[in-house]
């Protein structure tokens, strides 16, 4: 049994090693075994391409020269078969969160080096750590009042992460790579061989902020803007360690796990983003950021996140940039994920919807800033980003933050405490704004209580 089960484990390993396309692959669920499920694919012209739920082997990615919704009509029909849908390609690319002119260049402004968190004695911009969106939503109180910095792993599913860079030393794990099947979840590896990085210029050197990247909203020095957004190959390119830098923001001694299945063109396979859900339950992440949303539901998505409810991991996403009341997933699957919103960065602000925010009670669990965030950002500088992507992460560090508390909490218990929120006018904005002190509060007196 040992030495079947060893040989099964390396044909799937050389089966993933088969470029894929999403326009011609099924994602299949059976109860069949492998080899049943190959001698299948022989009578009908398919290619098993491996497992997309890693040790479970229940869930497969097929390919097929041919039309894929033939494929999938017809598999429905064998016995064993339990469920059968087309892979789909994801974007990251937003519709209406576009960085406003004129470009408010004092964002980046202060680049004093200051420690961060002390513990650690990471050096990182002022304008990062002293951010009026983390003011908002109250990261240095509630860090303070609870004396917590954030526990656990979080994995973000995103275009990957730079690995180097200075704010994310000592909490970044090596993470894994689905778009070439090898660990490591840099998304660095998407530059040309070619390519020059740029040297990263300090607080004396650096010149103005300008705009470098409209698809991910970010803008960041001119030395370092060597991918331009009228580069499509590389429209969001940043936009994982972006992500990454706003949950260390929030919870800066997490672990922080890469998971990378968008491309730097800020598309993605289904089927990667399966393979990265099970991939992170299955390695100890005790939370998931999912930065991205689709229209097309997804009943392997659901089952993916009803898995990962399922082992306790806390999922969280974005509700999406095009501005409407929509249904969007996966933030629409409430049972299992937290659907952000994006709010204003000043208190100003931050009690009214951002234009390019989707809304919705059916998506929205709860609002946190999304706008002027300032982030880290490859060649270790920093950006400043506008997009529910950018929120969504508040939400992730504040689950880091709440199992520094208790730490065996179930998705519906860090749903619950960050309930607890400051009320927003306007409709669809689920439970609020979100603000740490009362959402640790409402865990810190439940764990006090006889």
């Amino acid at each position: 049994m040992r030495l079947r089960a060893w040989l099964t484990g390396m044909l799937l390993a050389l089966l993933w090693a088969v470029p894929t396309k999403a326009q011609n692959g099924v994602i299949v669920r059976t109860t069949l075994g492998l080899p049943e499920l190959q001698l299948l694919c022989e009578l009908e012209n398919c290619t098993v391409v491996g497992a997309l739920d890693g040790a479970l082997n229940q869930v497969f990615l097929l390919t097929t020269p041919f039309d894929s919704q033939t494929l999938v009509n017809t598999l429905v029909l064998f016995p064993g078969i339990v469920n059968a849908e087309l892979d789909q390609v994801l974007s990251l690319i937003g519709a209406a969160n576009l960085v406003p002119s004129p470009i408010p260049t004092t964002l980046l402004s202060d680049r004093t080096l200051v420690p961060y968190p002390a513990s650690l004695g990471t050096m990182v911009w002022n304008s990062y750590a002293a951010q009026p969106a983390a003011g908002v939503v109250g990261v240095q109180d509630a860090q303070n009042l609870f004396h917590v910095t954030g526990t656990g792993v979080v994995a973000d599913i995103d275009t990957g992460v730079d690995p180097n860079h200075p704010a994310l030393q000592g909490v970044l794990l090596q993470g894994y790579d689905f778009t070439r099947n090898q660990e490591g979840g840099s998304e660095m590896t998407d530059l040309p061989p070619t390519f020059t990085q740029p040297t990263p210029c300090n607080s004396t050197t650096c010149p103005t902020p300008f705009q470098v990247n409209q698809s991910s909203a970010a803008i960041l020095d001119q030395s370092s803007a060597a991918i331009l957004d009228t580069n499509t190959p590389y429209a969001a390119f940043g936009h994982g360690t972006m992500v990454m830098g706003v949950i260390h923001l929030v919870a800066p001694t997490a672990q922080l796990l890469p998971l990378k299945a968008f491309k730097s063109d800020g598309t993605a396979d289904l089927s990667n983003i399966l393979r990265a859900i099970y991939y992170g339950v299955q390695n100890n992440a005790n939370v998931i950021n999912m930065s991205f949303d689709t229209k097309t539901a997804s009943t392997e998505l659901k089952n993916a996140l009803d898995y990962a409810n399922q082992h306790g991991v806390i999922s969280v996403a974005s509700a999406g940039n095009d501005g409407v009341q929509e249904t969007v997933y996966p933030a629409a699957l409430q049972n299992d994920v937290m659907g952000v919103a994006s709010v204003g960065s000043t208190t100003a602000t931050d009690g009214t919807r951002s234009t390019f925010s989707n809304y919705g009670d059916e998506i929205v669990w709860v609002a946190a800033p999304g706008e002027e965030i300032v982030t880290t950002y490859p060649f270790s500088t920093y950006a400043a980003g506008w997009g529910t992507s950018f929120s969504a992460p508040f939400v992730s560090g504040a689950a880091s933050l709440a199992l520094s508390l208790k730490t065996a909490i179930a998705e519906s218990e860090a749903a619950a405490a960050v309930a607890q929120a400051a009320p927003l006018s306007g409709p669809g904005m689920g439970r609020g704004r979100l603000d740490l002190v009362p959402a640790l509060q409402s865990l810190h007196s439940s764990s006090c209580q006889p």
